[in-house]
């Protein structure tokens, strides 16, 4: 087994003990893992559970969303970031359609 995969599940198997110390379902777990997917963003959830103990699952899926966001956020502004460099090459080093070039 690689370890991109034994990494991911080492991170949803914590989680899942997470949920269950605090009674929730099983079902809350798999969502959440399924909503996050990556085990750096399972890792998170995982300690906000034991940091915070949250007293409804309501809180936890509210903070299984704010992560998600920022995730998305985070994702958006990397790709943003790339179309801004591609378009600064493009300015710097133009289309390529100059009389001299072939």
């Amino acid at each position: 087994m690689d370890d991109n995969k034994s990494r991911w599940i080492y991170s949803r198997d914590n989680l899942m003990t997470a949920v269950r110390s605090l009674g929730y379902p099983d079902k809350l777990g798999e969502e959440i893992v399924k909503n996050l997917g990556n085990p750096k963003a399972l890792d998170r959830m995982t300690s906000y559970i034991y940091q915070a103990k949250p007293s409804s699952m309501e809180e936890v899926v509210d903070e299984m969303l704010a992560i998600r966001s920022e995730i998305e956020s985070w994702r958006a502004k990397k790709d943003s970031e790339e179309a801004n460099s591609k378009y600064n090459e493009m300015l710097y080093y133009g289309l390529g359609n100059d009389e001299g070039e072939e």
